[in-house]
């Protein structure tokens, strides 16, 4: 009531001043009473007016986009604009926090390296991230207000989406066949859904990949063990001559040997995955790991073979010498094995012109047809099963290669030649190669 009071107390002095000025006015005229209720009337319009015209002020600006301030008028007028604004301003203030909030949410979601899918009621798309628009090949924008599943056709995501049973997650393979995504259906609000997207591309092929791991190694054992057990049995059973038996005995031997390769494999392999990079800060003369390596497949060879072998000068890396010899001598042996007699291999050492290395094993064996190339550095991968057994291999030697060249900074790639043999390249960083001791890279801090 304080703006009542005021504006009462105004009204009434101007209807007095308006009576005493017309009475005064009117006096002179003769009509003193007349002059006094025309003069009353007059002031009582006069304040009217300027009532509604504050009031239309007032009306205006709040009809427009309240971009400016209220009108500033004294009184009523001015007092409700003020409040006015004042709540219009502390409205906008909340609306724009909350709309910062709603920017920061779906900024985490579109951070999020899942996708993210909202559905309304009618399983029409609300919003999704850029992740969910690539699993489920979507345009965020164009799509809004699109039903899924007039655009994702997927027979398992569709019948998931319409079945209403969202216990347990879903997987889907896209169209191309390259990708497998795992989907998650939570329901919120009034009939809303949230699809949740997951690539588990990775994933399921690390599981292949795990199954295929351990279904190879049990076939791996399994096979010389029952060759063991079926020659125990018949030594055990079955009277032998002493050339049977002298036979019988090195086809264990070789069994056993076998067996005792693939542990000793698997046992480097999982020591590779488990250790760490090796120290930057030792160096190992070239010359001398080849030298090494040329030994032990000449060994292998027995003279069979041609080998060639560049020694690399002065040139030295950084790292493990015995896991470079192992990485060199597992290629040379692997030449050594696939490659015929009177065949022949070369190892050749080159710098690089951005200071880093190459060491090129190249034989002229049986060769590798091109679709085994990607493939051939996963464990237990063989292009002839039957070839790889008969000459002592475990098929883990060019997996063993591939991280023994990773855990220094280098890659292998696998060239071929069919028919005239195959080409393996190890290419190795300008920080693990130098050429002279006083030109060594600085070991990292």
């Amino acid at each position: 009531m304080t703006w009542l009071l005021p504006r009462l107390a105004a009204a009434m002095l101007a209807v007095v001043l308006g009576v005493l000025l017309g009475r005064l006015a009117g006096e002179l005229a003769g009509a003193a009473r007349l002059g006094g209720i025309v003069g009353g009337a007059v002031c009582i319009a006069a304040v009217v007016l300027v009532d509604a015209w504050r009031g239309q002020r007032l009306m205006s600006w709040l009809r427009g986009p309240q971009q400016g301030s209220a009108p500033r008028d004294a009184g009523f007028w001015g007092e409700l604009g003020y409040r006015v604004e004042r709540a219009l301003r502390v409205r906008e203030l909340a609306v724009e926090n909350e709309r910062k909030r709603l920017e920061q949410f779906f900024s985490a979601i579109e951070a999020s390296p899942n996708g993210v899918l909202l559905l309304d009621e009618q399983d029409q798309i609300e919003w999704c991230n850029s992740v969910a628009a690539d699993h489920f090949g979507l345009d965020p924008q164009r799509d809004r207000r699109q039903r899924v599943t007039n655009l994702v056709r997927a027979p398992a995501f569709v019948a998931y989406l319409q079945g209403g049973q969202f216990a347990d997650a879903v997987s889907f393979v896209d169209p191309l066949g390259r990708r497998t995504f795992s989907v998650l259906v939570r329901a919120y609000g009034e009939g809303m859904k949230l699809v949740l997207s997951q690539d588990v591309t990775e994933r399921e092929r690390a599981d292949a990949m795990r199954r295929d791991f351990v279904a190879n190694v049990s076939h791996e054992i399994r096979t010389p063990l029952t060759v063991l057990a079926g020659f125990v049995e018949t030594m055990a059973t079955v009277p032998l001559t002493e050339v049977e038996n002298k036979r019988v005995l090195v086809l264990m031997e070789q069994q056993t040997h076998r067996m005792q390769a693939l542990v000793a494999d698997l046992l480097t392999l999982a020591q590779l995955e488990g250790s760490p990079r090796p120290a930057a800060d030792r160096w190992v003369a070239v010359a001398s790991l080849m030298k090494r390596a040329e030994a032990d497949a000449t060994a292998l060879s027995g003279g069979r073979h041609t080998i060639i072998v560049d020694t690399g000068d002065d040139a030295e890396l950084a790292g493990a010498e015995t896991e470079l010899l192992s990485a060199i001598g597992n290629l040379l042996n692997n030449a050594v094995r696939y490659t015929p007699e009177g065949g022949r291999i070369e190892v050749h050492w080159s710098r690089r012109a951005d200071g880093g290395a190459e060491i090129d094993v190249v034989d002229t064996g049986i060769g590798i047809a091109r679709e085994h190339l990607g493939r051939l550095t996963e464990r237990f991968y063989r292009v002839d099963g039957s070839r790889s057994r008969e000459t002592g291999g475990t098929g883990l030697g060019l997996s063993i290669v591939k991280r023994l060249v990773e855990a220094h900074g280098g890659t292998i790639g696998i060239e071929d030649n069919v028919p005239t043999g195959a080409q393996f390249v190890v290419s190795i960083p300008a920080a693990t190669a130098a050429m002279l001791a006083s030109i060594r890279p600085a070991a990292p801090t």
